[in-house]
C-alpha cells in the first residue's frame, strides 16, 4: 500500500531529523469543528474554485492577526494565500527569475528551500552567518562582488532552520538598509516566528524595512498542521498582483481553498493563540530535555548554542569529524540527524549536524543524544588515535 504522509519513521532508530511538527499536538477536534462550521456557513462556496488571492473570509482576520503582532498595518491587498511556505518561494520563483539568474542565500539555510531554487536552475550565491545568524558585512562583500543586483536574498532570520540562529535587531536593521540600497529584494522566510519560547523575537525584517523591499512569507504548517497545506504571503501590492495574475491561480483558482475556509472559521473561534501557547509550552519543554542531554552526554569539543525558539539545534562536532561521514555509524547505532553539509550551497558545514526537537517525545529525545554521543566519543578516539604519533 503506497503511504498516506511523508513521514516514515524507521523501527529502531530515533529520528531525530525529521523538521516535523507532532502529529499528537494537532488540534484535530477543533479543526473539525471547523470545518463542519465552514461547510454550515459557507456551503458550496467553500468546494468552489477558490477566488486567486485566496477567500477574503480568510485574508482579512489574517491580515488583521497579523498587523497585531508586526505592530504596523497589513492591508488585506498585500495578502497572498499560498499552499505554505515552499508553493510561495516556487511562484516566486517561476515569476520573477530564470535559469542562471542570481539568487543569494543565506548560509547555512534550509536545505529544501535550496532544492526549490536549484529546481529553477539558479546560480546560488551563498552570504556567511554565524551564530547570530546573517553577517551584514559578508553581504555587503557579496554585493560588491556581483556584477548584476541578484534577483533576490532567500533568509529565514528568525529561529532560523537549521542553526536556531535569530538575527539580532541591528544585523536586520543593517541587512535590509544595504539590500534596499542596492534593488535586492529579500525573501523572507519566517515560518518559525511565534514559537517563540524565552522572549518574542525582534520585529520581521517586513515590520523593518522600506516599502517594498521584502516579500514575507509564513504558514500555519508549523503553527497548526502542515496537511492543510496553508500559508500566506506579505508584499507590495504590485507583487500580490502579478501572482494572482499568474498561470497557476488562474487556471485552478486560489490554493487550498476549503482549507483556507476551515482555518478561517477556526480563526472565527478565537482559538489560535490559546494554540500557539500550548505549542510553545510543549516545544520549550523538548526544547530543555534536548540540550540538557547534549550538556550530559555529547564529549567535549562540541558545541551548540540552546534555541530560544522554532524546532532546531544546531551541533558543532569536535574537530576532524565529519557528520555526513559520521551518520551511518549514527543510524547503525539507532539515531539519525541531518548532516550540515545539507544546508550549504558549497559543501561547507561538514563539521554540523541538525537535531529536530519537535516531532518527538522527551524520552526519545534524550536516548537520541545518548546514542549520538557514544558514536561521536568513538569517533574522537578514532580521531586522536590517528593523530598520536
Amino acid at each position: 500500500m503506497l503511504p498516506d504522509i511523508q513521514l516514515f519513521l524507521r523501527p529502531g532508530i530515533i529520528e531525530l531529523g525529521w523538521g516535523h511538527p507532532d502529529p499528537a499536538l494537532f488540534p484535530v477536534a477543533d479543526l473539525a469543528a471547523a470545518a463542519a462550521r465552514a461547510l454550515a456557513e459557507a456551503g458550496p462556496q467553500a468546494l468552489a474554485y477558490g477566488a486567486e488571492q485566496g477567500p477574503g473570509r480568510l485574508i482579512e482576520p489574517l491580515a488583521a492577526w497579523l498587523a497585531q503582532r508586526e505592530g504596523r498595518p497589513v492591508p488585506a491587498e498585500q495578502v497572498l494565500i499560498t499552499g505554505g511556505a515552499s508553493q510561495a518561494l516556487d511562484l516566486l520563483c517561476t515569476l520573477w527569475t530564470r535559469p542562471g539568474d542570481t539568487v543569494l542565500v543565506e548560509a547555512p539555510v534550509y536545505h529544501l528551500a535550496l532544492r526549490i531554487l536549484r529546481d529553477h536552475g539558479l546560480r546560488l550565491v551563498p552570504v556567511a552567518g554565524d551564530a547570530h545568524g546573517l553577517c551584514p558585512d559578508a553581504l555587503e562583500a557579496v554585493l560588491a562582488r556581483e556584477s548584476q543586483p541578484p534577483r533576490f536574498l532567500y533568509t529565514v532570520p528568525t529561529f532560523s532552520n537549521p542553526s536556531g540562529a535569530t538575527l539580532p535587531l541591528e544585523r536586520r536593521q543593517a541587512v535590509v538598509s544595504m539590500a534596499a540600497a542596492q534593488g535586492v529584494p529579500i525573501v523572507e522566510d519566517d515560518v518559525y516566528r511565534f514559537l517563540w519560547f524565552d522572549e518574542p523575537p525582534p520585529p520581521s525584517l517586513y515590520h523593518l524595512a522600506p516599502a517594498g523591499a521584502v516579500i514575507h512569507l509564513g504558514s500555519f504548517s508549523k503553527i497548526l498542521a502542515p496537511g492543510l497545506r496553508l500559508g500566506w504571503l506579505v508584499a507590495a501590492p504590485e507583487v500580490v498582483k502579478r501572482c494572482v495574475r499568474s498561470g497557476l491561480l488562474d487556471s485552478g483558482g486560489g490554493v487550498s481553498h476549503f482549507a483556507a475556509h476551515v482555518v478561517a472559521a477556526y480563526l472565527e473561534q478565537g482559538l489560535l493563540d490559546g494554540h500557539i501557547e500550548r505549542l510553545r509550552a510543549a516545544y520549550a519543554r523538548r526544547r530543555d530535555v534536548l540540550t540538557a542531554a547534549l550538556a550530559h552526554y555529547l564529549p567535549e569539543g562540541c558545541h551548540w548554542e540552546r534555541p530560544r525558539g522554532g524546532f532546531f539545534a544546531w551541533v558543532a562536532l569536535p574537530a576532524g569529524i565529519d557528520s555526513a561521514g559520521l551518520l551511518p555509524a549514527a543510524e547503525a547505532a539507532g539515531v539519525s540527524y541531518v548532516p550540515g553539509a545539507r544546508f550549504y550551497v558549497d559543501g561547507g558545514g561538514g563539521r554540523y549536524l541538525r537535531l529536530s526537537f519537535s516531532l518527538l517525545p522527551t524520552d526519545e529525545l534524550e536516548e537520541g543524544v545518548r546514542r549520538l554521543a557514544e558514536v561521536v566519543e568513538r569517533a574522537l578516539k578514532g580521531v586522536r588515535e590517528e593523530r598520536s604519533p
